[in-house]
Order: structure tokens, then C-alpha cells, then sequence
């Protein structure tokens, strides 16, 4: 820097109003007369302060500096005994600021975008301390806090160095979460890791170590929920039941086929009664009031015989129905 430092710390004062006036409206005093903030130039010293003005009257000295009380992490800098701005007691070390540090225009901007990525850092940190999240998630959270896209960067880069940020452990950990906690299938877990912005050749790795095996066992465990829970219904139905609620948990045709040859759902004669009773008689009060004779029966064997009854146990129904009218 041609400017000479000692000139600018003894003369600090003298340019610190000198500095507000706009460069292109400034004038250098000759040795002898007086500058715009009414100083008097007595000396060579000043002359060659002003000979390097541009560069002198950019620089600032810390004169102080305070921890924030709310923030004890944060410290407020001032510059030429006026606040300037806060930094990050992480900043404060890296940029070794302390009392008289003399800064120029540039030193001060890169604090200042230094401490603007390490805020973001601090706000990811925050982030993830509640639970798991993917990269994605992060930065989406960041560019809600209204940080800019470089600063974004460069935050998730440090949080990924760290070790706070792995998109690899997040979505092996996502997979066992969602296998354990809700039994889903391949297709079910692809939709959550890419809602979480899981890239996917990731995706494709992480799911190739969900085994064919470990699918039917947690899908066989499902199907025999849903048989616990219907017992008004036929096995045919509960198979369909069975067949639809694995493909909406994510699981393939061929693991839900596999599943459903391997599941046997036996009705005992009173159990066939019981159904009969309930869906019998509401198939025969829909069709009775529209039909009549064979009409009618045929009606009734095809609605009983869709539903999954037995052919002698529809026959049956139908005859008992016949004898009471």
C-alpha cells in the first residue's frame, strides 16, 4: 500500500469527516491551508497522507470491540469509535481482529461475507440438530432464511466437511427408518428420497440394499395385519385388499404375488353364514326389488360369486331366501 499506516493512525481522526465527502468532490489542501473539516495542515506528514488520499481515507482501526450481550458467540466491531459491524467469535479469531487492526475496504468485505457464510453454517447446524436432513432440505431452509446462493454454498460445503451433512448416511438411515417404522416397499421409499433431493444414482444404491427376501417379510407381515382387521370379509376380498394395500405401500407385482400364494385364508361353515348374513342380505334387497325368477338368481349368484362365495354356499343362500318367500 503506498499510503503510509503511521501517517493514517496519527491523522485518523483528522480524515474521519474528511472520508464522508463523496471522492470525485474532494480537494487536497496544499501544506498550510485548511481541509473541508476545517483541520490545518502543518506538516510534510500530512501532505503525504494526502498524496496516497484514495487509499488512506478507506482504511479503518478497530478502536473497540464488545461482546454482544444477547450472543456471547458474537462481537460488535468498531471502527474509528463508531459501530461498524458484528462478527462471529470464529470470524474474530480467523481474521485476528483485535484493538488497532487497521482495515482497509476490502478486508472489511470479506469479514463481512465470511461472517455471512458462518451465520448460514450456524442456522444448518440449528437445522440439523433436531433430526437427520439431506442436503437439499438444508439449503432449502437456508434460501428461506433469505441467505444468498453463494454464501448457501459454501455453508453446506463446511457442514459437509464437518461431517454434519452426508446425503449417503442420511438416506441409508431414511431406508432402515422407513423399513422398520412403516414396512414400505422399494417404490414408497424412491418417492421419499426424492422428495428429500436424493440424487438418483444414490437412490438406485441405497434401495439395491433392500434384498427381494427382506421385501416378502415385511410385506407377508402387512398382509396378515389387514387379515386381522377384516373379518367381514371374504378371502377373495381380502386378497384384493391384501394386493392393493401392498401396492400402495410400494411394493412390485411380483413381491405382491408372491406374497399372496404364500398367505392362505380358510372360512369355516358358521364364518360363511356370518358373511352371509350381512352381505347376503344386502345383495338380495338391492336385486329383489328389480327382479324376479331366474333373473333374480343370476343376479344374486354373480354379485355373491364376484365377492368370493362358494358356488354351494351362494346355491344355499338363495334357497333359503326362496322358502321364506
Amino acid at each position: 500500500m503506498n499510503a503510509d499506516l503511521s501517517c493514517f493512525s496519527a491523522g485518523v481522526q483528522t480524515f474521519a469527516e474528511e472520508e464522508r465527502i463523496p471522492m470525485e468532490a474532494r480537494e487536497i489542501p496544499a501544506e498550510g491551508e485548511y481541509s473541508r473539516t476545517g483541520k490545518y495542515l502543518k506538516s510534510n506528514t500530512h501532505e503525504k497522507c494526502y498524496n496516497g488520499y484514495s487509499e488512506v481515507l478507506r482504511m479503518r482501526v478497530i478502536t473497540k470491540i464488545t461482546r454482544q450481550k444477547n450472543n456471547p458467540e458474537r462481537y460488535n466491531i468498531y471502527l474509528n469509535e463508531e459501530y461498524a459491524f458484528p462478527v462471529d467469535e470464529a470470524i474474530l479469531i480467523q481474521f485476528g481482529l483485535t484493538k488497532g487492526k487497521v482495515l482497509d475496504e476490502f478486508d472489511i468485505q470479506e469479514i463481512a461475507y465470511e461472517d455471512e457464510i458462518r451465520k448460514a453454517f450456524n442456522k444448518g447446524l440449528n437445522f440439523l440438530s433436531y433430526q437427520m436432513r439431506s442436503e437439499h432440505e438444508v439449503k432449502k431452509k437456508l434460501l428461506s432464511l433469505e441467505f444468498g446462493e453463494a454464501v448457501i454454498l459454501e455453508a453446506i460445503q463446511k457442514l459437509k466437511s464437518y461431517g454434519f451433512l452426508n446425503d449417503e448416511t442420511y438416506s441409508k438411515a431414511l431406508l432402515d427408518t422407513k423399513k422398520a417404522t412403516m414396512k414400505k416397499g422399494p417404490k414408497a421409499i424412491r418417492q421419499d428420497l426424492m422428495k428429500k433431493g436424493i440424487d438418483k444414482s444414490l437412490q438406485d444404491e441405497v434401495l439395491a440394499t433392500y434384498s427381494h427376501g427382506e421385501q416378502v417379510k415385511l410385506a407377508i407381515q402387512l398382509a396378515e395385519k389387514v387379515i386381522r382387521s377384516e373379518k367381514k370379509k371374504t378371502p377373495t376380498q381380502i386378497k384384493a385388499k391384501i394386493q392393493d394395500f401392498l401396492m400402495r405401500k410400494g411394493y412390485s407385482f411380483s413381491v405382491v404375488n408372491e406374497v399372496l400364494s404364500q398367505i392362505e385364508i380358510e372360512q369355516e361353515e358358521d364364518e360363511w353364514q356370518q358373511l352371509l348374513d350381512v352381505q347376503g342380505e344386502k345383495v338380495w334387497k338391492k336385486y329383489s326389488s328389480k327382479y324376479t325368477g331366474f333373473e333374480l338368481k343370476m343376479k344374486i349368484k354373480q354379485a355373491l360369486y364376484q365377492k368370493g362365495f362358494p358356488i354351494e354356499v351362494i346355491d344355499r343362500f338363495i334357497e333359503e331366501k326362496e322358502n321364506e318367500e
